[in-house]
């Protein structure tokens, strides 16, 4: 079966309609997937080949990083990462305060007080690159779009603090956090006002994880002082300009639910199966919000294939019908999922997911 991509499909679907089948959605695809579906190396800077991959394996668009930190590897393909090493770092025993793991540990600071703040290089962070957006344009087949991953204002202002810094700064100099996520949100901004001027991108994604299976990472009212205004903020920029805004989050978002929807997110990903119900999620919100997910990572490390398509097509069945429902894994595709149980996913999406839904 020859997939085109048709990005009114996947909008379709978000506006809560049936559109010809249930369109896949993800932000991020290991290299090492990418090359087995095409049989051949997909690399970094391999834009053509990555565009064919998603178009070929019946993605309504390419996903494509602005802003400083990328989803999944942040200490490697991240401008962040390079100007920490490359600056900030420039006179510092590296073997002493930095290290590829830097960015996963709690108390690894690189914003401890006022001075580092206004010390720290903002301006060259502002400097984001905009070329493979350009470059897109030159492979993108007749009906698929590009969606713009961007975000990590919770995530980014944590780490750059180190998150037990972060939180005791929360109480004992909550101004000082206040500045460090004013600059983080300004540069999130200006980011957004270039790409929504690219006619070819067609929604933004924000990936930022603010919850733990257990349930929010801080206080909810922390959220709706400093984070929830950002992302209001970048929602109202989106409708604007006619573009959907998606967010995905790990966690249980469940006592976040209803700050999510006032904020105006058009699609939530993943509904983490690791601790929410997306059947659930659905009976009370599903009208409110579109879903996406949520085919666990762990099914498509350890599961039989027969098993993937069995959960597909509980998917399909209870969550798809009417719209407002997306196919996608429970996280990512990584490179630890086996090949067969992500090819398994979206064949049993495109010969089950025609509507109407007949399981």
């Amino acid at each position: 079966m020859e997939l085109k991509p048709n990005f009114e499909r996947l909008k379709t679907a978000i506006n809560h309609q049936e559109a010809d089948r249930v369109p896949f959605f993800e932000a991020l695809i290991d290299y090492s997937i990418q090359s087995r579906f095409l049989g051949r190396e997909v690399k970094s800077g391999d834009l053509k080949s990555q565009v064919e991959f998603w178009s070929s394996a019946g993605y309504d668009f390419v996903p494509i990083t602005v802003g400083m930190m990328e989803p999944g590897e942040v200490t490697k393909e991240s401008a962040i990462s390079k100007i920490i090493d490359e600056i900030v770092l420039e006179d510092k025993d590296k073997s002493k305060d930095h290290d590829d793991k830097s960015w996963s540990l709690e108390y690894h600071s690189f914003i401890k007080n006022r001075t580092d703040f206004e010390a720290f290089p903002w301006g060259v962070l502002a400097e984001l690159n905009f070329d493979k957006f350009e470059e897109a344009k030159n492979y993108l087949p007749e009906g698929m779009k590009v969606i713009a991953i961007s975000g990590k204002v919770f995530t980014l202002t944590w780490m750059l603090m180190g998150f037990n810094h972060f939180a005791v700064s929360l109480l004992d100099d909550r101004p000082f956090v206040a500045d460090i996520f004013s600059k983080v949100t300004e540069i999130q901004y200006q980011s957004l006002t270039n790409v929504l001027e690219m006619d070819h991108v067609g929604a933004v994604w924000t990936v930022d994880d603010i919850a733990f299976g257990s349930g929010p990472i801080i206080m909810p009212e922390i959220y709706r002082e400093f984070i929830f205004p950002a992302y209001k903020k970048m929602a109202d920029m989106c409708h604007e300009s006619d573009r959907f805004f998606c967010m995905h989050s790990d966690g249980d978002l469940t006592t976040l639910m209803g700050d999510l929807i006032e904020i105006g997110i058009d699609v939530l990903h993943p509904i983490d199966p690791t601790c929410m119900d997306i059947y659930k999620v659905k009976k009370e919100f599903g009208d409110k919000i579109c879903l996406a997910g949520n085919v666990s990572n762990e099914m498509l490390q350890n599961a039989e294939p027969a098993d993937i398509e069995a959960r597909v097509k509980e998917l399909l069945r209870d969550i798809a019908p009417g719209g407002g429902y997306l196919l996608s894994a429970g996280n990512s595709v990584p490179s630890w999922a086996e090949f067969e149980n992500y090819k398994t996913m979206i064949d049993t999406g495109i010969e089950y997911g025609r509507y109407p839904i007949q399981i």
